[in-house]
């Protein structure tokens, strides 16, 4: 394969941060590697869609070195709060950031595994992934891409022929090792790794290295940092909620500076706005329930803040925290009305439409996604009587820009709810039957196509 040079940008930025940053590991030596699913549209953004079937499971599954990017895979060391819980014994302990290279809009990206095998910080894990998550990550990664959400992109997944034993599953199952494409893999919990540790010169280098390749900025100022963070947490929360979506464990350690949504475990998406509605049956106390999670996403930037006060004043840092509300909010109205097809007014009546929404999403149990269908597809429909009122005459007063043409809004809403998802995974588990998978992506697909036609989101939606 010869990389066009054009379009393939290789980098190895993060091998500037030093070695106390990460741990040098090798890949597993998987026995098969059958390839399921390659991103080509995520892959032509970084160069690499010219690569054939064998090229991409040599470089995706056995993971041969991209030319002029990293000469070795490297296992990321982070710290975090789990479920508000300090631990200091985190890591990759499955994965690993094997590539780094700049996209078409000169973005930062990596290339990072799960399940690609055991690593300094596996634990007691065995460093694998199951094919059942591979596939469930795909499928929330897809779909949030698709509603507007800031999110990292699953690139590649290759089952891998090994039986694996799990207790929370049926038992052995099919193995698989996912690469996802981020921009970046810098924690949260990697500051509190070094202000753990103490080490205020890590600090300040990886305060400049976040502040030069994530965000373009020159410096290492602190306040900078987290004043960026914060406004991207905030749009990550309110594009959560605007989704429908419950990620299922917002710790410190799965929360991206940049402001991206990664790693997909026990997520779900609600079927009705249910504050409590919970993906995580480990989550008994509802901490990272569906109305708590820019609460959940606040508390964490709150962990950066702490993090960062080596190098920075307590009320400055303080100041920027509060003004996560004040971002969220606007945010919130702007991803709502972006999934309605309205042009937004002024905050005060963007504002009210959001509650008065919410009210009747609340008040009536109607499902999220159809409302979000119909609402855009047409003017609600006579069938959205008592209860809607409200919303219906607010909703009147907001232009239409989105594309109602698009064959998308003739036939039904795309939803991802967990039985649907467990259908998908039934059929390739019992039959090896993809089809329904590839439908379905296709169908999400879609929904991106007919949403993307909505002009004003398109130059925030990405991080």
């Amino acid at each position: 394969m010869v990389f066009p040079p054009q379009a393939y940008r290789p980098e190895r930025a993060i091998v500037s941060l030093g070695d106390t940053f990460w741990d040098r590991v090798a890949p597993a030596d998987f026995p098969e590697t059958r390839l399921r699913f390659r991103n080509d549209r995520a892959a032509r953004q970084v160069g690499l869609d010219t690569l054939d079937d064998g090229e991409w499971v040599r470089n995706f599954g056995r993971f041969a070195p991209l030319p002029g990017s990293l000469d070795t895979p490297l296992a990321l060391r982070y710290h975090g709060h789990q479920f508000r819980t300090y631990n200091p014994d985190l890591g990759d302990g499955r994965g690993f950031t094997f590539a780094q290279l700049r996209d078409a809009d000169s973005r930062l990206m990596d290339l990072g595994t799960k399940g690609s095998g055991q690593t300094p910080w596996s634990r007691f894990g065995d460093g694998r992934l199951t094919l059942k998550g591979g596939v469930r990550e795909v499928l929330a990664s897809e779909m949030l891409e698709a509603l507007g959400v800031p999110t990292s992109r699953s690139f590649s997944l290759i089952e891998t022929g090994e039986a694996l034993d799990r207790g929370d599953e049926p038992s052995p199952t099919r193995s698989a090792v996912l690469v996802r494409l981020s921009h970046g893999h810098i924690r949260i919990g990697t500051f509190q790794r070094l202000a753990y540790h103490r080490d205020e010169d890590g600090l300040r280098r990886l305060t400049a290295y976040v502040l030069r390749e994530l965000y373009g900025e020159d410096g290492d100022d602190p306040l900078r940092l987290l004043s960026l963070v914060v406004e991207r947490t905030a749009r990550l929360a309110a594009a959560y909620m605007a989704a429908g979506f419950v990620h299922g464990v917002l710790n410190s350690d799965n929360i991206n500076v940049t402001g991206e949504s990664f790693d997909y475990g026990p997520w779900r998406f609600a079927p009705t706005c249910d504050p409590a509605f919970v993906a995580a049956y480990f989550d008994h106390a509802g901490l990272y329930a569906f109305g708590r999670q820019p609460e959940a996403i606040h508390w964490d930037a709150m962990q950066l803040a702490v993090s960062l006060r080596p190098l920075a004043d307590a009320e400055p840092l303080i100041a920027i925290l509060d003004t996560f509300g004040d971002l969220y909010q606007p945010a919130v109205a702007h991803a709502i009305l972006w999934r309605l097809g309205r042009a937004p007014l002024d905050a005060a009546r963007d504002r009210a439409l959001v509650q008065a929404v919410e009210r009747a999403l609340r008040g009536t149990g109607t499902a999220i996604d159809r409302f979000f269908f119909d609402a855009y597809a047409r003017d609600l429909p006579a069938d959205y009587g008592a209860g809607w009122e409200e919303a219906r005459s607010a909703l009147a007063a907001f232009p239409v820009i989105g594309d109602r043409a698009h064959p998308f809004w003739s036939g039904a809403p795309c939803s991802m709810l967990i039985d649907e998802v467990e259908a998908i995974w039934s059929a390739i588990d019992a039959r090896d039957d993809w089809a329904p998978f590839h439908a379905k992506v296709a169908r999400i697909n879609e929904m991106r196509e007919a949403l993307a036609r909505c002009p004003f989101r398109s130059a925030d939606s990405r991080v």
